[in-house]
């Protein structure tokens, strides 16, 4: 039986995910973590995550529990993440890491950082948005220059960072299909006199507001015709799902960084 311990235990995500990894056959919940000085600090884990009482306490240092688990599952803050990360790296613990905004210097120490310890990194564990990934950019690859591509993310009103972790990994997959750097062709906003569309440009827009879960579509715009491939979050479950599927994955596996593209045997898709 894998242990997992959960940072952000009390948070929308953290929750789901205990509820997630307490129906796993092969996982156990031993413990969760908060930020110091966090309301839920002291109480019961399985209390607050909706799954009965658990009898294990909430606590604001992960460093007093890392010992009792194999793995961490994270969808906190970049910030917070890449400490985790040091801590797990120490302890040579296993980490999930579904946590976006992620900055290009924190994302090399991670890499780094993982020759230490396994860790799976995406921005999306939902088995359906890593399906969209694929197809989206096979299509990129065959439609090509013909189509502009644009893509549009929404959700929640209380989602830090923009855009999407997830729409940028659209975004660059489908960029990579069509020998593009994103960083270079990337639209993250247009407003006032921009000029005419350039072929090379690949767009990302961004809505927030209420309580959207996560919703991606993705538009191959051609000359009389629109393709579309969307996807909509009902409810955070299935990236709670995938967490646990990627824990009890991750758990056997040697040091190095993965995707869930390795999780769930897409690399070949």
């Amino acid at each position: 039986m894998t242990k997992v311990i959960i940072a952000g235990a009390a948070g929308r995500m953290g929750r789901r995910i205990g509820c997630m990894v307490n129906q796993h056959k092969d996982l156990e919940v031993v413990g969760g973590f908060e930020r110091p000085g966090a309301p839920e600090v002291g109480l019961d884990l399985g209390e607050i995550g909706g799954y009965g009482h658990s009898g294990i306490k909430i606590v604001d240092d992960p460093a007093a529990i890392i010992g009792q688990g194999d793995v961490i599952i994270d969808f906190t803050f970049h910030e917070a993440t890449i400490k985790i990360a040091r801590l797990a790296a120490e302890h040579k613990k296993a980490m999930v890491i579904g946590t976006t905004g992620l900055t290009n210097e924190e994302l090399a120490e991670l890499r780094n950082l993982s020759q230490n310890f396994p860790c799976v990194q995406a921005p999306n564990m939902s088995v359906g948005v890593n399906v969209l990934f694929k197809i989206a950019a096979k299509m990129a690859s065959v439609l090509g220059d013909s189509y502009d591509m644009e893509i549009v993310e929404a959700h929640h009103r209380l989602k830090k960072d923009a855009p999407s972790g997830t729409a940028l990994k659209l975004g660059e997959i489908m960029a990579d299909a069509v020998n593009r750097d994103l960083d270079e062709v990337g639209v993250m906003a247009r407003h006032g006199i921009i000029g005419e569309r350039t072929d090379a440009e690949i767009g990302i827009q961004t809505i927030r507001g209420g309580d959207i879960v996560g919703e991606h579509t993705v538009y191959f715009i051609g000359a009389g015709e629109r393709l579309e491939l969307s996807h909509r979050a009902q409810s955070r479950d299935n990236f709670a799902k995938g967490a646990a599927v990627a824990a009890a994955w991750i758990a056997s596996r040697a040091n190095g960084m993965y995707d869930m593209f390795d999780v769930l045997g897409l690399q070949d898709f």
